[in-house]
């Protein structure tokens, strides 16, 4: 009987809790009915545009100053090249050499003709300029100069790195502008006449400084932005064969047999030399010493004529 009554007492509680769960859930504050459901999807709409827009304003931050170093640390390289071209009128050639770098919206440097001489000693013209264009043009520069060329005996082209030294004279440009203006504003609220002197002073020469970093700067971009070619015109006779039986000698074995052409030829010319001019005027500078000397011995003797020796007296025997 009792075992009875413990088992209707436990499904009526159990009954009751079931009842009772819905109730509860309905008796539930709407604030918290709402905390999962809606309050808490509201806070996150609300919370996370900002949160957004912090992380945005940072990313642009960041890609700014990415975007600036990048410009800082653009490479700035100085291209030149270095040309020993031979060409059949060295004159011809320096000419339009002169016309291509106007046309390439370059200028010419400098320039130089002089006489060469070939291996038969006929004088000949050469010379040597340089250009500056455009660092973009400076291949079409280079195989324009070459087009017409009888041969390109060696070709040279170097390129230097300035980046860095650009990137510190930007930082020490900046650094003496804002001393410039510090100055100046001091030098505007200054007072005193010597406060204003010494100011002036001081501004002066943080302007100097800054006049001569502008010019530095100016420089490597000029240098960066306009490649610098320099050409050597070669006279076509100079780097003939020579040709000796029928055998043309090129090369190294023509600048060997020519050496030894030119040194016979200076041979011949010092003997020449010798028996027509040396051997002359050595035996008349001679003559003129020896009849200088019989001259002034014999004026010598008259103006000092030598005296006579006492004689001695013979001495007697005994």
């Amino acid at each position: 009987m009792k075992r009875t009554l413990f088992v209707i007492l436990g499904l009526s509680l159990m009954l009751t809790a079931c009842m009772a769960s819905p109730a509860s859930k309905e008796a539930m504050p709407a604030d918290w009915s709402q905390g999962i459901g809606s309050a808490a999807p509201d806070m996150m709409v609300a919370e996370a545009p900002m949160e957004m827009q912090a992380m945005t304003d940072e990313v642009r931050e960041s890609n700014n100053s990415y975007t600036d170093e990048a410009v800082l640390t653009q490479r700035m390289v100085i291209q030149n090249a270095d040309l020993s071209i031979v060409a059949v009128d060295p004159q011809e050639k320096m000419a339009a050499i002169v016309k291509l770098a106007e046309k390439l919206d370059g200028w010419v440097v400098s320039s130089n003709q002089y006489q060469s001489y070939t291996h038969s000693g006929n004088p000949v013209p050469e010379g040597n300029i340089t250009i500056r264009v455009p660092a973009d043009k400076m291949n079409q520069a280079l195989d324009q100069i070459k087009a017409d060329a009888v041969e390109v005996i060696s070709e040279n082209r170097s390129g230097e790195d300035v980046t860095k030294e650009y990137i510190d004279l930007k930082s020490r440009l900046k650094n003496l502008e804002a001393a410039e203006g510090e100055l100046t504003e001091i030098m505007e609220n200054a007072k005193k006449t010597e406060d204003v002197l010494s100011t002036f002073e001081q501004l002066t020469y943080y302007r100097e400084q800054i006049e001569v970093v502008k010019g530095q700067m100016q420089y490597y971009e000029e240098s960066v932005a306009m490649s610098a070619i320099s050409v050597r015109l070669i006279a076509e006779e100079t780097v003939e064969p020579i040709e000796v039986g029928g055998w043309k000698l090129e090369g190294t074995t023509r600048d060997a047999a020519q050496a030894l052409i030119n040194f016979f030829q200076g041979f011949v010319r010092f003997l020449i030399w010798l028996v027509i001019l040396i051997i002359p005027v050595g035996v008349i500078l001679l003559i003129l010493l020896w009849a200088l000397w019989l001259l002034f011995r014999f004026v010598w003797r008259k103006l000092f004529p030598k005296k006579p020796k006492p004689e001695t007296p013979p001495t007697e025997k005994k």
